[in-house]
């Protein structure tokens, strides 16, 4: 018959299970931090740590938010100086035609063809100044959803966008403009009267069709407003330029809070490998030898008795 074990056994092996499941727990604990490099598994682990890891994570997320307005900002200032480039380009071939329309030379036909020329090119610069991100949002219609021109029953071009260009936000008290508006791009100063460069070319090309008693003397008269129109475009280019480059500086400054964020999450969080991996091998060795240690113990004979 087995005799009921002592007091002083049955506290014995208490404190021998207390010991040996405090020190397998520590050791699933370094198990789990040295596999995941996360030093808190709960918050009341360590609140100060828990809460300024809390305060991290929200702005890195909110800083992701930034990065996906700044890639969307740049994308379409890109998109938008490309149209305004094309749109330069058809203004200095204007340029050349209303040149050679203007010689004493040149004949009627002749200047026939070139309004149908500047005809294609004016078709151009309204398929430009209409055109669309990759989001399908109009690149010059500022806030307003659909194309920025219309044309009306004669054909003429009619500004259909808002006066101003949305802001998104890149950085905490950052915004920027997306884009510049038709009217920024295509207005401008025909020798101090405002003028549209649409407008300006149907009357340029009604004039070389015979609109004018005199086309070539129009023709020159309109070169310095050609020039003008192609100054205009310049600015605005020079403008999405100023813009690019200060998001890049943004970006440039939001990788570097950025990586400051992730060194300080890996300071407060993280674990130390080498501390964790080597605490790990002290609390393995001591549940080694405490099991070894209480099994012989517990196997012992006279220990029943005692």
């Amino acid at each position: 018959m087995i005799e009921p074990l002592s007091s002083s056994t049955a506290a014995f092996f208490r404190r021998s299970q207390t010991q040996m499941s405090d020190l397998q727990g520590q050791a699933e604990r370094l198990q789990q931090q040295i596999a995941t490099g996360e030093r808190l598994e709960r918050s009341s682990d360590d609140p100060v740590a828990a809460a300024r890891l809390r305060d991290l994570a929200r702005q890195e997320r909110l800083a992701d938010v930034d990065a996906g307005n700044s890639n969307l900002v740049t994308n379409e200032l890109r998109d938008a100086s490309a149209n305004i480039g094309d749109i330069a380009d058809a203004l200095i071939r204007v340029r050349e035609l209303t040149l050679q329309a203007g010689t004493d030379t040149i004949q009627e036909q002749g200047r026939i063809a070139i309004a149908d020329e500047i005809d294609v090119l004016r078709d151009s610069i309204f398929a430009n100044i209409n055109a669309s991100s990759s989001a399908g949002r109009s690149l010059f219609g500022g806030e307003t959803e659909g194309p920025a021109y219309t044309l009306d029953a004669a054909g003429n071009a009619i500004y259909a966008g808002s006066a101003n260009s949305s802001s998104l936000t890149i950085a905490d008290g950052v915004s920027i403009e997306r884009g510049v508006t038709g009217p920024d791009v295509l207005n401008f100063d025909n020798q101090g009267t405002p003028t549209d460069v649409l407008a300006f070319l149907q009357s340029l090309s009604g004039a070389l069709r015979g609109g004018v008693a005199d086309p070539g003397a129009f023709a020159r008269d309109a070169l310095p407003g050609v020039e003008s129109a192609i100054d205009t475009t310049g600015r605005n280019q020079a403008v999405i330029g100023a813009r690019l480059a200060w998001v890049d500086t943004v970006d440039t400054s939001q990788q570097l809070r950025g990586e400051t964020r992730a060194i300080e999450t890996a300071e407060v969080g993280g674990t130390d490998l080498a501390s964790a991996i080597s605490r790990l091998q002290q609390v393995l060795t001591v549940l080694e030898a405490s099991q070894a240690s209480f099994a012989r113990l517990s196997s012992l004979t006279l220990f029943d008795r005692i």
